[in-house]
């Protein structure tokens, strides 16, 4: 069993975000923290949250997904922009408590010309700083395609961030398809290979959610750019075998692909039918 979902906006608050998220078929989301593409967040409703809570629980909704946005670079060459980044991330994990027991998910950021192994120790100074014992949020490190000077291209990368953090316990793996694709992972002919590599140098204990996208790439291109379920050239085929993988399940699995919602309503019902079709 997996559960399915996709991104939803977070303005009009977390109760319609769930209705949302139902209507669509899924049983799990991801939303934005705050504007994907700037730094304002909403103000949380604390009546608003104890509706959603149970709503989910009446719907039996898996893990939540949040996602950090993607302008949150704590690893930047510029130190205003590194301070304005933890300054985020600090906030959204408190804000995170409102939902208690869910997932953060980020992009590592990227290094900006200081090198891979300065931007992995800056990451990880950063997460030594804002994790805390007592959160009930698991913090997920993206896979990232490896476009230009990104952190986290490959899983040796994301090892190396986790080894250095003291409360390593709050901290696990997104993986997104797309971009493990274009990173070079080949799961369209070798995914059993590329699992035990994640096992091997992570731990698929660690790997608590999967970003469930096609690819408009070719494998190891590193460009990063997702496609509709099927249509791309990873293919409908292997991402079945990536849904009704064994190690896989339990997890929940968001759609990023280039949809509305009646696109997203038919990939939530073609992976249910995948699910039933595997038994």
């Amino acid at each position: 069993m997996i559960y399915i979902g996709n991104h939803l906006s977070s303005s009009k608050g977390y109760l319609a975000m769930g209705k949302q998220a139902v209507k669509l078929g899924g049983d799990t989301f991801a939303f934005f923290t705050r504007n994907p593409r700037g730094g304002k967040a909403k103000d949380i409703d604390p009546a608003d949250v104890e509706a959603f809570l149970k709503f989910a629980e009446e719907h039996h909704f898996g893990k939540l997904v949040a996602h950090a946005p993607y302008t949150m670079n704590l690893c930047s060459d510029k130190e205003d922009i590194r301070i304005f980044a933890k300054n985020m991330f600090a906030d959204d994990l408190k804000r995170m408590e409102y939902t208690p027991g869910n997932y953060y998910n980020f992009h590592p950021g990227s290094h900006v010309g200081q090198g891979a192994e300065k931007g992995i120790h800056i990451v990880a100074d950063v997460l030594n700083e804002c994790l805390l014992p007592g959160q009930t949020t698991t913090v997920l490190l993206e896979t990232m395609a490896g476009k230009g000077s990104e952190i986290g291209r490959n899983f040796e990368e994301l090892r190396q961030i986790m080894d250095l953090v003291e409360c390593s316990d709050k901290l696990g793996v997104c993986l997104d398809t797309c971009h493990i694709w274009d990173g070079g992972y080949d799961i369209v002919d070798q995914l059993d290979q590329v699992l035990k590599e994640f096992d091997d140098i992570i731990g698929l204990d660690r790997l608590y959610a999967i970003h469930l996208n096609d690819s408009m790439n070719d494998c190891d291109s590193h460009k990063d750019r997702h496609e509709k379920l099927g249509q791309g050239n990873i293919g409908g085929e292997a991402l079945k075998a990536v849904v009704t993988h064994p190690l896989l399940q339990g997890r929940p699995f968001i759609l990023e692909t280039p949809n509305d919602d009646a696109g997203y309503a038919r990939e939530i019902a073609t992976v249910r039918e995948w699910m039933n079709e595997e038994g």
